[in-house]
């Protein structure tokens, strides 16, 4: 997955052509969102998301990996000790946003470390859940 960082001009009607330029390529966005002017969009295929903006005279500002995170939404203050985590580690989160699985999806200043972080987090999600401490326990049963 890739977040496109793309120039929207501020005028009615450049959202939408950046749609129907990427509708006629093909190519579906997975999340993401404008704040004044600026965009970020969640693509499976950043190059054909890439190559069918700039068709379109858009400019795509950069192109990055991100980082993919599911949060346990019955368990409040997911977002704040995630990032505390990414804090602690050094990792600036420049980017959050979610895609239309409800995961988050960041965008960060040192994608090796994030990916640490995130895979550290991704572990206590699973075993400490009370799905998987269920079956943390059961596999320590047998």
């Amino acid at each position: 997955m890739k977040d496109l960082t793309i120039a929207l001009e501020d005028r009615p009607g450049a959202l939408a052509e950046m749609g129907e330029a990427l509708g006629r390529a093909g190519v579906s966005i997975e999340g993401g969102g404008v704040w004044n002017g600026a965009a970020h969009f969640l693509f499976a295929d950043g190059a054909a998301a890439c190559a069918a903006l700039e068709a379109a005279g858009i400019r795509v500002v950069a192109e990055r990996d991100v980082l993919v995170q599911k949060l346990h939404q019955g368990e409040p203050g997911q977002l704040g000790k995630l990032a505390r985590r990414m804090a602690d580690a050094g990792v600036n989160i420049e980017v959050q946003y979610s895609d239309h699985e409800h995961q988050l999806i960041l965008v960060v200043d040192d994608l090796e470390k994030g990916r640490r972080v995130s895979a550290q987090w991704h572990s206590r999600a699973v075993v400490f859940s009370p799905s998987g401490e269920r079956a943390f326990r059961a596999l320590l049963s047998l």
